[in-house]
């Protein structure tokens, strides 16, 4: 499958919107969240979500499927990049209320805003998995191995440059849960 290393993402960043989902619970009953979980849920929403996954769809996913004849100014391609630019401000608007509540204990600005990330990101995620990769699997069903090497290596180098590797990653998220598990 030509969306293979993209859907592996998609894996790794639907489990940390569930556990964005858990600790806006525990926001809303009044729980205090640490910094342990809050920081790392950042980290990972600006550099992993954002810098590697958006990185490898932006530079290599939707110009091959622009090769393939999908139109990139318009239709499914501009809109994933319009929700890649909603997700970048929502995740800063994310951080500097987590900053804020872990100095002040107040909640209000950071519930909102996990609460729109956790929306969008969850309709987002559903319209590439089940739109726009599915349409994308038939246009590129010749190049599939080619393809998922190619977004290997985008998102090696934006790893790279994060100074992280996937597995760095991976370990965020299963710290997250295992955090959220102790207080939940």
């Amino acid at each position: 499958m030509a969306t293979e290393s993209l859907r592996k993402d998609h894996d790794l960043i639907e489990k940390v919107v569930k556990a964005m989902e858990v600790t806006l619970q525990m926001l809303k009953s009044g729980k205090k969240i640490p910094e342990s979980i809050l920081m790392p849920t950042i980290d990972f929403t600006k550099n992993f979500t954002d810098v590697c996954h958006h990185g490898k769809e932006e530079e290599s996913f939707f110009p091959a499927l622009g090769q393939a004849g999908f139109p990139t100014n318009m239709g499914p391609i501009a809109v994933m990049l319009m929700e890649h630019e909603i997700t970048r401000k929502i995740a800063i608007q994310m951080e500097t209320s987590a900053k804020e509540y872990l100095k002040s204990g107040s909640a209000d600005a950071l519930i909102s805003d996990i609460a729109q990330y956790v929306q969008h990101m969850s309709e987002h995620l559903w319209k590439e998995n089940n739109k726009l990769f599915m349409m994308a699997e038939m246009r590129l069903s010749g190049v599939s191995d080619k393809m998922n090497a190619y977004l290997d290596s985008v998102e090696k180098k934006k790893l790279e440059q994060l100074g992280k590797s996937r597995q760095d990653y991976e370990n965020i998220v299963q710290n997250i849960h295992s955090e959220i598990s102790k207080i939940n």
